[in-house]
């Protein structure tokens, strides 16, 4: 059984809201994710989504390396960001094999927007982060990178490539399957991502429309 895996650190812009939307574009449009979990230190409550709490107090996008946490799923794993909206049929990312999104910026990098693996195959980035997330969260850390902004998929790149594994870019393996979000046209799909200060609460169109309409069939409430 694949599974979804998100994660939710308070303080910032998401609310479980944008967990309710996700995982219900999800149940919509790729039904193969049997289980999805969210990572979080608020007391969420949404519908067939399992709770997990962050064991570690990692500031905003460092939160999600508890993603890699060993005994997390069995089977496929995908770590997917909560601004990703869904208007097709997206199973395609519930399919195994290590694989990522080819950061939009910089051709041949990994991003953490979307991260697949099986099981506990990536637990030793947890292992090697938590080991000294100091150390990592410092810029300069993974020496010299392209990125202008050091973060998580910095670090994440940085130990994939340290442990030669390579994973295969889910825009090369699944040609057409992800959307870059364009303010200038209408029609985007199946998996929407959004880079930069666009977010789906500010788009127009079916997009937001989608977005907006992921709150059908499902509830979410804030203990």
């Amino acid at each position: 059984m694949a599974t979804l895996i998100t994660v939710l650190k308070g303080g910032g812009r998401y609310d479980a809201t944008w967990v309710e939307r996700l995982a219900a574009g999800m149940r919509r449009h790729a039904p193969a994710f049997g289980r999805i979990l969210c990572l979080t230190d608020l007391p969420l409550a949404v519908a067939g989504v399992e709770r997990v709490p962050l064991r570690h107090d990692w500031p905003a996008w460092w939160a999600k390396m508890e993603a890699f946490r060993p005994g997390l799923a069995d089977g496929p794993t995908l770590l997917c960001d909560l601004d990703t909206v869904l208007t097709g049929p997206a199973d395609a990312l519930a399919e195994p094999g290590l694989a990522a999104m080819e950061d939009y910026f910089h051709e041949g990098r990994v991003s953490s927007a979307l991260l697949r693996w099986r099981g506990d195959e990536l637990a030793p980035l947890y292992t090697a982060f938590a080991a000294d997330p100091g150390r990592w969260m410092t810029p300069g850390s993974c020496g010299p990178v392209p990125n202008g902004v050091h973060g998580d998929q910095v670090v994440i790149d940085h130990f994939l490539r340290q442990s030669g594994r390579r994973p295969d870019f889910i825009q090369h393996i699944h040609p057409g399957l992800l959307d870059f979000y364009d303010p200038r046209r209408d029609a985007h799909g199946p998996v929407v991502i959004f880079i930069g200060a666009a977010k789906p609460d500010t788009a127009t169109g079916t997009v937001h429309a989608a977005w907006a309409g992921g709150s059908a069939g499902g509830t979410s409430s804030r203990a």
